[in-house]
């Protein structure tokens, strides 16, 4: 393709995105698609011949349209935002226009020097001390797995170098929330300490982890032998965002010398609000956190942000330093390759830059001021509402809430649950995602949406309403 093939075609996708978004809230929230309907579409062998893309781009809609869940959708409610703001979109344009690949500084002085200034920027907007430095990951998953196993270097003494932890004497354990993410475990898993190793520790009334289980955990791996090794709290657990005590197992963290990461992959955007920053006071401590401007803050997936208090650690941990990637500067400029698994990188920081310079911190706190604010005004319509319950508090954007009929069993009541969730995503009103809570289904409303506004919520709080009493 040439440059003015690039540049025509480029319009017509330009125009088809923003017509997208233009009337995204005309489109059922939920695709109603069957399993294999979208593979339908499409030919059953490659094409043999090239053709022109005018004929792809003109069908696009028909064959991609019925299989999208509108995620921009101002009546979007499930899972966590994933908000991607048209501004961060031509940034990520730009990067795949550009075509860089950072595999070390002399390879792209520009792709490294905006991502650590970028992660800079953001150190700032959520009052981290200058003491901590960053870099862009695709997702917190990768960013967890990065914190395990710089907690497992540190204890072992940088054990990956000799025997790795088949030469360790004894087990060593992670310790997290029985509400954290699955990400937890499975970083865990990969880290090399195995299931049993990993201590899921109870909570409290608010689904906070209890400082008192955690501290008897520790010291009942000590009794028997093991070797404490990591603790990870969660600051917005996905199911509820209820809010561990950051500064409390920071103490345990220092006093047992456990490894004390951060999974703040949605709550953390929360923190450029000087009022939010309560809910992880005691951060200075940790030794590494996540948070993924790809969710709330508006930036396009993937961009997850990984923190760490001690740079040389990570990089010692992760460098492998093969001499065809040696260059004359790498005493002086950092290689990224040497802050995580890929070698390769893209230009991640392009989407971030984009979306801080247009919207400035003003406008992302405005944002999500006004979320916060819908997720109180949701909070007061349930807790007035008769026959309606809130399971959770509420410090964020997501309200966990469950209908209950009189007379209804256990089973019965998770059935009615499922139901009428089931029926507001069929409709294509609105979508929700269900989940557990102490073993019985409940219903998250997680508000935060670019496009959603007061009048989104109440639509869909008298859509909830309905559906109960149909």
């Amino acid at each position: 393709m040439t440059p003015e093939e690039f540049r025509r075609l480029g319009y017509r996708l330009i125009d088809r995105i923003a017509d997208y978004r233009s009337h995204v809230g005309e489109y059922p929230v939920m695709s109603q698609l069957e399993p294999g309907d979208v593979r339908k579409r499409l030919p059953a062998a490659p094409p043999e011949q090239g053709h022109d893309l005018s004929k792809l781009i003109d069908e696009i809609d028909a064959i991609l349209g019925p299989g999208l869940t509108h995620f921009q959708h101002p009546r979007f409610f499930g899972y966590f935002p994933a908000n991607a703001e048209l501004s961060s979109v031509l940034g990520d344009l730009l990067s795949s226009g550009l075509g860089q690949l950072g595999i070390n500084w002399q390879a792209s002085p520009a792709l490294t020097e905006v991502e650590e200034h970028m992660t800079d920027w953001m150190r700032q907007l959520i009052g981290l001390p200058e003491s901590f430095q960053g870099v862009i990951q695709d997702t917190a998953s990768t960013s967890n797995l990065l914190a395990l196993i710089c907690a497992r270097e540190r204890v072992t003494a940088h054990g990956q170098e000799g025997g790795g932890l088949q030469v360790e004497e004894v087990p060593l354990t992670v310790y997290t929330s029985e509400q954290s993410h699955s990400s937890i475990e499975k970083a865990a898993l990969l880290a090399g300490f195995g299931r049993d190793n990993v201590r899921s520790i109870a909570t409290d009334e608010a689904y906070a982890l209890r400082v008192e289980a955690l501290e008897q955990a520790i010291e009942d791996d000590l009794a028997a032998g093991r070797k404490p090794c990591a603790l990870v709290a969660t600051v917005g657990t996905t199911a509820t965002t209820a809010l561990d005590p950051v500064g409390e197992m920071a103490r345990l963290a220092e006093r047992f010398g456990l490894w004390l990461h951060v999974d703040g992959a949605l709550a953390g955007s929360a923190m450029i609000l000087p009022e939010c920053r309560w809910m992880w006071r005691g951060i200075e401590r940790v030794d590494s956190l996540v948070l993924n401007p790809h969710k709330w803050l508006g930036a396009v997936f993937d961009c997850s942000l990984f923190y760490v208090g001690d740079a040389p650690h990570l990089v010692r941990v992760m460098s492998t330093d093969p001499s065809y990637l040696k260059t004359s500067v790498d005493a002086e400029a950092k290689n990224y390759r040497d802050w995580g698994i890929p070698l390769g990188r893209r230009f991640r920081a392009l989407k971030l830059w984009f979306l801080l310079y247009s919207e400035g911190a003003e406008g992302l706190r405005a944002r999500l001021r006004r979320d916060i604010a819908n997720a109180q005004w949701l909070k007061e319509q349930v807790d007035a509402a008769p026959g309606w319950e809130r399971l959770t508090p509420v410090p964020l954007q997501t309200v966990c809430v469950r209908h209950v009929l009189p007379g209804l069993t256990s089973e019965e009541l998770d059935a009615h649950t499922l139901d009428w969730a089931h029926r507001i995503n069929a409709s294509g009103e609105a979508y929700l995602t269900p989940a557990k809570l102490d073993g019985r289904w409940m219903v998250r409303v997680s508000i935060g949406s670019l496009l959603t506004e007061r009048e989104d919520v109440a639509a869909l709080w008298e859509l909830m309403k309905k559906v109960v009493s149909s």
